[in-house]
């Protein structure tokens, strides 16, 4: 529970909330209305989602620039927000999870236009709200973005008239002068007897009840499930009524996990970009945008975030096991190795492309360069062609493979392309072994981590390549959707580098049991 001066604090801020909102929905800019003309318009907005929310709240869909306050564009709703306000109105008894991704307006959605939009159809369809945070204080947050509204936005005032009556959002409860009653509860609050009046919540929404404390401890989180179907649930008349959850899956251990498992709860998912990497929000942002906050994030947290896809740790591989170091002149290998796991598809937001240049030196593995992207096949190439250049300058011969299967007619193309322009033809041989299952096959050389054997250049620690071949390596477990590029060609070219030099290296000898010193 925050303090007194914490109080004083939020409610100073949430009056300079509420000066911006009654200035940004000033009516003197709109055109002037007969009688019959602001009937019509309310008539249309009240069937129009998208229009409901682009004339009552431009303060939210008007992005202005933070230093001049310029109206920078409008920000109009994505097609999947229309869609679950259809859902969710059309639908009087629903049990439901909205998993969306972060920042794409899942409680500016669920927790103000909507309810609102609900509130002001010509036959009401909302009662007594809940909105459920993580706390009490997270929720009577969200309630005062809508108290904030009914009270101070000139728009809604204008066309439903005064709605400022009882209560407070800081006591976590408050009726509007129409009569619909809001209510705030933290997780695992005791939501038993709510009711205004004669009637029971009719609309309840979870806003981001998970955390990643609360998900590291599968008793809490099946304690907080039960909870979430038998307290709160029970809050409803005995089931009627609109019963929602909004967040993003960041754990499989997680309440909105096992809600949205649960037999007859519609579950809408929505990922933040789709299979070509288009941004699904493009009113938002960006592919390039996109793009550029994928890369700062890095690959679990992009994936966890904005992907419903997160990612645990040490399934089958363990941070402990990452290990950098100072390689040697590339003359000093006995072998090295280039293994090309490239996808199927030429574009840049399929599976990854990953080349990685493998050496042996003693008992010892370097991962000696990297390049792991989600890339055009020409990229991909050309990066080949350059390390080919590169090596051979420093009179070294690396062997070049790449899996059989992947050498169809469209990739030998990009080859043969980039070697007439260069004036000569990569070595690339194909890589014919017959298989295990490919994470059998990563499973059974983790082990070489694990015992030390294997060392990643410490001249790229940090880069980009580097970084995402170590997520994708870290992230693997069985059943999981992660991308296993990197790792897979790490097991391809090991396995050459230890079949094709283990001959050599291994010399029998009688006695006591010699002890392995390192003469590079």
């Amino acid at each position: 529970m925050a303090g007194i001066s914490e109080l004083k604090r939020s409610y100073a801020e949430w009056q300079e909330h509420c000066k911006r909102i009654q200035s940004l929905t000033d009516l003197s800019a709109l055109v002037e209305e007969t009688p019959v003309q602001k009937e019509k318009r309310i008539t249309r907005l009240q069937k129009d989602y998208a229009a409901f929310c682009e004339y009552y709240f431009p303060h939210f869909l008007t992005l202005r620039d933070k230093t001049t306050g310029e109206v920078l564009r409008t920000v109009h709703n994505a097609p999947f927000h229309n869609a679950a306000a259809l859902k969710v109105k059309n639908t009087p008894n629903l049990k439901a999870v909205f998993k969306w991704p972060r920042v794409h307006a899942k409680s500016t959605h669920f927790d103000i236009f909507l309810p609102l939009w609900m509130m002001f159809q010509p036959k009401r369809l909302i009662n007594v709200m809940v909105v459920v945070g993580k706390s009490e204080d997270s929720a009577k947050g969200l309630l005062s973005d809508i108290q904030a509204e009914l009270e101070y936005n000139q728009r809604i005032i204008a066309d439903f008239g005064e709605q400022k009556n009882l209560g407070n959002w800081q006591e976590g409860e408050f009726v509007s002068q129409s009569g619909v009653a809001f209510f705030a509860r933290g997780r695992g609050q005791s939501p038993r007897g709510l009711r205004y009046k004669e009637a029971r919540p009719d609309y309840i929404v979870i806003d981001d009840l998970d955390d990643d404390e609360l998900c590291r401890n599968e008793k809490r989180v099946k304690d907080l499930t039960d909870w979430v179907k038998e307290a709160l649930f029970g809050a409803l008349d005995v089931g009627r009524g609109r019963f929602i959850m909004v967040g993003n899956l960041i754990s499989k251990n997680s309440v909105l996990a096992n809600i949205a498992a649960t037999k007859g709860v519609y579950v809408s998912e929505i990922k933040a970009v789709d299979k070509d990497g288009e941004p699904v929000w493009k009113e938002k942002w960006t592919k390039e945008e996109a793009e550029e906050a994928a890369a700062f994030m890095g690959y679990r947290s992009w994936q966890k975030e904005m992907m419903h896809n997160p990612i645990k740790d040490g399934t089958i591989f363990r941070h402990e096991w990452i290990r950098y170091k100072k390689l040697p002149p590339l003359k000093k290998y006995e072998m090295l190795v280039c293994y090309t796991d490239p996808s199927f598809k030429s574009t840049t937001a399929n599976d990854y492309k990953a080349s990685r240049l493998w050496g042996k030196i003693g008992t010892e593995l370097h991962l000696i360069d990297c390049y792991v992207r989600q890339d055009t096949t020409g990229g991909m190439v050309r990066w080949l062609y350059n390390l080919y250049e590169r090596t051979t300058a420093k009179n070294v011969a690396v062997t070049f493979y790449m899996e059989a299967n992947f050498m169809q007619d469209i990739i030998l193309d990009e080859f043969t392309t980039e070697g007439n322009i260069r004036g000569y033809q990569l070595p690339l041989m194909p890589d014919k072994r017959k298989k295990p299952e490919k994470l059998q096959r990563i499973e059974a050389i983790s082990a070489l981590w694990e015992r030390g054997f294997v060392f990643y250049n410490e001249t790229l620690k940090g880069t980009a390549d580097m970084e995402v071949g170590i997520e994708q390596t870290l992230a693997l477990e069985r059943g999981s959707r992660v991308h296993d590029d990197a790792p897979d060609a790490d097991e391809g070219a090991i396995w050459y580098l230890q079949r094709n030099t283990r001959q050599e290296s291994f010399k029998p000898m009688f006695g006591a049991r010699p002890t392995s010193k390192n003469t590079w």
